[in-house]
């Protein structure tokens, strides 16, 4: 693992939006986030599971997160603008994204992968992020010391067969944090951008994709979180257009 022992004042008044919050590794990185003092946005498609981690985080004594419902397959360049409203008149500005919310899609060869389901995760996986970085990059810009974290994969640095549409858009999210992160370096010195291999988890995705796989063997979503804090805190200062890997042999 990222060996990295966070203070536990590390987050706070930090204002963090988490995608894809109600599972997974959005959920552990909510739960932890808000764990180490930051005020939470929580953003997914399914309310209820958003108001479960809402609920984990009030009953541990957190920060009041927020809950912003989103489908990122529907969604667009507006209903993100609204989103930037949103927390504009809550918060005022925004220290930090974490984009975490994808689509497996299918793993199937290349000539018979189905189009609709390819441009299913082009918009989950690329166009989302996108339009949600560009849309909160002013507030982004109000903040003393901000963050932003891809999640990539190995498949996103090098390609494999069958993983489709998948692969194709953890490149892309590489390509977007280092497009980002040298625009910004050049810009603005108090923005940083950088991109998470979460590797081999045990989570709902992965189980997905290895079907045959003992699960037990995977490390939880909550043991890689050491980088998560590492990028989202202020010990990351200067650290930027970065490929890390949650766990590291």
């Amino acid at each position: 693992m990222f060996n990295y022992a966070a203070p536990s004042d590390l987050l706070n008044d930090r204002i963090i939006l988490v995608s894809g919050a109600g599972d997974g590794i959005g959920k552990a990185a909510a739960l932890t986030f808000a764990e180490f003092g930051a005020t939470v946005i929580l953003t997914g498609r399914t309310v209820s599971k958003l108001e479960a981690v809402y609920d984990e985080i009030e009953a541990k004594g957190g920060a009041q997160p927020a809950i912003i419902p989103i489908n990122f397959e529907g969604a667009v360049e507006k209903d993100y603008n609204d989103i930037a409203t949103s927390i504009e008149t809550a918060f005022g500005r925004i220290d930090g994204i974490l984009h975490n919310a994808a689509l497996l899609g299918s793993l199937t060869p290349f000539e018979q992968y189905d189009v609709e389901v390819w441009n299913q995760l082009m918009q989950v996986n690329v166009n989302a992020p996108f339009m949600l970085t560009r849309a909160l990059l002013p507030l982004l810009r109000l903040s003393q010391d901000a963050s932003v974290v891809f999640t990539s994969s190995s498949v996103g640095r090098k390609g494999r067969a069958f993983w489709g549409a998948y692969a194709v858009t953890k490149f892309a999210n590489e390509g977007m944090m280092q497009v980002l992160a040298d625009e910004l370096d050049d810009e603005h010195h108090n923005i940083r951008v950088n991109s998470i291999n979460p590797g081999a988890t045990r989570t709902n995705m992965r189980a997905s994709a290895y079907p045959a796989e003992n699960p037990i063997h995977n490390p939880n979503a909550k043991d890689i979180m050491p980088i998560y804090l590492y990028l989202m805190g202020n010990e990351s200062t200067g650290v930027t257009g970065q490929a890390f890997d949650a766990q590291t042999k």
